[in-house]
């Protein structure tokens, strides 16, 4: 075992009982209404974070060329006074 996993090993519900008793619990402390709200609001946020993680990587290496190359648009600003 990984020291990973061997830190968390009790901490992670593994069987249905522990996820029928979490969800109970969440459900007396939000209440019917709000859950869904809060399960929405947590699956957007994970959308999210997963397309800015994928958005920051580049995908191919011509992707990384076209970043590292300058602005060809700033050579009309002159330098000196006019």
């Amino acid at each position: 075992m990984t020291p990973f996993s061997v830190l968390f090993a009790g901490l992670i519900p593994s069987g249905g009982g522990e996820w029928v008793l979490i969800l109970l619990v969440l459900l007396l402390l939000f209440g019917g209404t709000k859950l869904p709200a809060l399960a929405r609001g947590l699956g957007q946020s994970m959308k999210e974070f997963k397309k800015a993680a994928k958005d920051d990587e580049p995908a191919t290496p011509a992707a990384k060329d076209e970043a590292k190359k300058p602005d060809s648009s700033d050579s009309s600003t002159t330098h000196g006074p006019n």
